[in-house]
């Protein structure tokens, strides 16, 4: 579960709001067996979670598409985990500073040390929440097709993984960058990563 999790970029928090559901796609970050995500302290599904409601928080990659020789057998590759838990308020300033970074260092490596930290305002308008990853589900599914024997006999279709991976582009300066900026270490090496 740890894996899927922290091969992760965006995770969906799931819940209630008056009694009809709500799904936020969010960053996030995991510390231990805490999962930490963060939002505006104005967004409605994060003040309702807030509250101690239970909540669904899913992460999930897919890696490829199994074509099989019969349509019932197409799939997909994949790595998911699913956390079951009442959401914590994070108020605390010193262990939201830590679930901010580690929400950081999640989506952008490096970045905490790199850019100036949030201020007081900044930490007042954001929401962190922390929910236990306690009661947790993992799904993994790899591998080729599981074709019937007949169809694999006939030989009448093409059968296999197409697989799927992410990577990184090239940084692109933002425009009001002053001439000279070079890309950050932290950055740059980024884009090589699969």
């Amino acid at each position: 579960m740890h894996a899927a999790l922290d091969a992760g970029l965006i995770c969906h928090l799931g819940l209630l709001v008056d009694g009809s559901p709500r799904v936020v796609p969010t960053g996030y970050g995991r510390s231990d067996d805490t999962l930490y995500v963060h939002g505006s302290t104005g967004a409605r599904s994060l003040r309702e979670a807030a509250e101690g409601v239970e909540v669904c928080v899913t992460v999930t990659h897919l890696d490829g598409i199994v074509y099989a020789r019969s349509l019932f057998h197409h799939s997909v590759n994949f790595r998911s985990a699913m956390i079951h838990g009442r959401a914590r308020n994070v108020v605390d300033d010193d262990e939201k500073l830590r679930a901010l970074r580690v929400i950081t260092e999640q989506l952008a490596p490096g970045s905490w040390d790199h850019a100036r930290q949030p201020n007081k305002r900044e930490l007042a308008a954001t929401a962190v929440l922390a929910v236990d990853l306690a009661e947790a589900a993992v799904k993994v599914r790899s591998g080729g097709p599981s074709d019937d024997t007949e169809d694999v006999e006939a030989g009448k279709a093409w059968a296999g993984v197409l697989p799927l991976r992410m990577h990184w582009g090239a940084p692109e300066s933002a425009p009001d960058l002053p001439a000279g900026f070079e890309v950050p270490r932290h950055v740059g090496e980024r884009q090589y990563r699969p």
